[in-house]
């Protein structure tokens, strides 16, 4: 069996995740998105230095998940937006690794985290042709609305989800 840790991170991380999302980001929206808005989104928000903002002015948390307590296989982000309210930016899995239950932990240490924080709603984003959407709504999301994100010349077409966290 699998032993996963979520360990919150800062600026000292950023190579890793990148280099997570490098294998994580094109087989993701391969069948979504254009080869041309993979590229442009992924300098917009995984550059180097797109990530150490996020960290530093946009006030995102950042957690790695490691498998065996050394090997990183993921990560997420999550921001309080409002008092009680936070939002999930991001979660990733190396796609060798999903179906494991990283996935599954992950969300699970990000939602114990938010309700540390006295979070009582947790909100993300997802592509409405996104497979993922089936996982999170195992995981108890539902679907709020829609909403289409304009990102530079590209459009992200997604369903906002929310847990009530209890």
């Amino acid at each position: 069996m699998n032993s996963f840790i979520a360990k919150k991170v800062f600026a000292e991380a950023i190579n890793v995740i990148i280099a997570i999302q490098e294998k994580t980001w094109a087989p993701t929206y391969k069948d979504i998105l254009s080869p041309e808005q993979i590229a442009y989104m992924f300098e917009e928000i995984y550059s180097y230095e797109a990530l150490h903002e996020q960290m530093t002015k946009g006030n995102q948390q950042f957690v790695l998940l490691y498998k065996d307590h050394t090997q990183p296989i993921g990560f997420a982000s999550y921001q309080e937006l409002e008092p009680h309210v936070f939002k999930l930016h991001k979660i990733y899995v190396l796609p060798t690794e999903q179906g494991t239950g990283a996935g599954k932990f992950l969300i699970g240490a990000i939602e114990d985290l938010v309700k540390s924080l006295q979070g009582k709603r947790l909100l993300l984003n997802v592509n409405r042709y996104n497979e993922a959407k089936s996982f999170y709504e195992k995981m108890g999301y539902a679907i709020l609305r829609e909403e289409d994100i304009a990102i530079g010349p590209y459009w992200m077409n997604d369903y906002v989800l929310e847990k009530v966290l209890i």
